[in-house]
């Protein structure tokens, strides 16, 4: 329903599939899209090699769309 649920929850995804590292992606990027999806992104720390976290999580209830980590 808000924005601090979504980066909870998008950890919680991350986690188990990215490990702690996710960590360092902080502060995540966080947008409401069309009222109804949510979209959390990490941000790049220079210098680094790689990409971020990012997911993709409904509004309505909390149903994880997307999960993806760039490269």
């Amino acid at each position: 329903p808000n924005e601090e649920t979504a980066v909870k929850i998008a950890e919680a995804v991350w986690l188990p599939i990215y490990g702690e590292k996710i960590y360092n992606y902080k502060p995540y990027k966080v947008q409401l899209n069309n009222d109804s999806i949510w979209s959390v992104e990490g941000v790049f720390q220079e210098p680094s090699v790689g990409g971020v976290p990012y997911v993709e999580i409904q509004k309505s209830d909390g149903k994880i769309l997307i999960v993806a980590h760039g490269k």
